[in-house]
């Protein structure tokens, strides 16, 4: 396999606003969370959002942000949650373990409780389970007043119900969070971002036969939307096949420069000030 191909320029102030670098993927690649967060500032990137995907995430979330924060000039931040994936595991403990990492959050630079949602493209949890829990963590974060970050795969027309029925009983705060990695039609976007949400796009903007993100680009305001990686997941062109890492996130900034007719550094500053505002982190 050819060697990965690192952006051509440093754009100063990216917010990569969701990679997961607690993964075991980069241990077994024996890449060191300073070799990654070294590339990742050569490149430009100034902060990382670690989000979680259960108890166990979670807290690896909590203690990378407070092993490497600052390493090599990075600023870390993290979310605690449970996915769909791990609804089943969800119960009186771990949602005691949630509320009680959110009344700390300051301190441990949590940003939002997410990944949430839904996914029904593996079902591994039982659905109705995934609805009960995804409403169990709304109403956490509506409690605990945070933002949210939601996981959709295949479940839209369930995810956009409880949505509406949360938004219609005032239970979705004026900045609500992300619908990361966004593949709704363009339309249901703009609905997500009329109830206050952001939009996350990541690799598969970089796709050649990925027609839907790219059409969620060209509808959803630049002021709405925020870049990400997913790492180690969703790897972009022209590294495909390789390891994703925060570093390559700038081939995302610079294909939605290109859909949006922009420079690259426009729409680096734009996203990142919604990150910012999204996850409500201060300069």
């Amino acid at each position: 396999m050819k060697e990965p191909v690192r952006y051509e320029q440093r754009v100063e102030g990216i917010f990569d606003t969701h990679a997961h670098l607690y993964d075991s993927r980069y241990a077994e690649e024996t890449i060191s969370p300073e070799a990654l967060l070294t590339r990742a500032y050569e490149t430009g990137v100034e902060k990382i959002l670690i989000p979680a995907d259960s108890i166990e995430s979670s807290k690896a979330a909590i203690e990378y942000v407070a092993a490497y924060d600052k390493t090599c000039g990075v600023s870390l931040y993290c979310s605690v949650g449970i996915h769909p994936h791990e609804a089943s595991s969800y119960n009186d403990e771990a949602e005691d373990q949630l509320r009680a990492w959110l009344d700390r959050r300051e301190g441990l630079k949590i940003k939002a409780l997410g990944e949430i949602g839904l996914d029904y493209y593996y079902d591994l949890s039982p659905r109705e389970v995934q609805r009960d829990v995804f409403r169990c963590q709304l109403d956490l974060a509506f409690e605990a007043d945070i933002p949210i970050v939601i996981h959709n795969r295949e479940s839209t027309g369930d995810l956009m119900d409880i949505l509406r029925e949360y938004k219609n009983k005032g239970k979705i705060r004026s900045n609500p969070g992300v619908v990361h990695c966004c593949s709704t039609s363009p339309e249901i976007a703009l609905e997500l971002v009329n109830m206050g949400f952001y939009i996350g796009v990541d690799g598969p903007l970089t796709y050649k036969n990925n027609k839907n993100t790219p059409a969620i680009c060209e509808a959803v305001p630049l002021n709405r939307l925020v870049i990400e990686t997913d790492s180690p997941y969703l790897t972009p062109v022209p590294n495909r096949g390789h390891i994703n890492e925060p570093s390559y996130v700038a081939f995302v900034a610079a294909k939605l420069a290109e859909i949006k007719g922009v420079s690259v550094e426009e729409a680096v500053s734009v996203t990142t000030a919604n990150g910012l505002a999204m996850y409500e982190i201060g300069e």
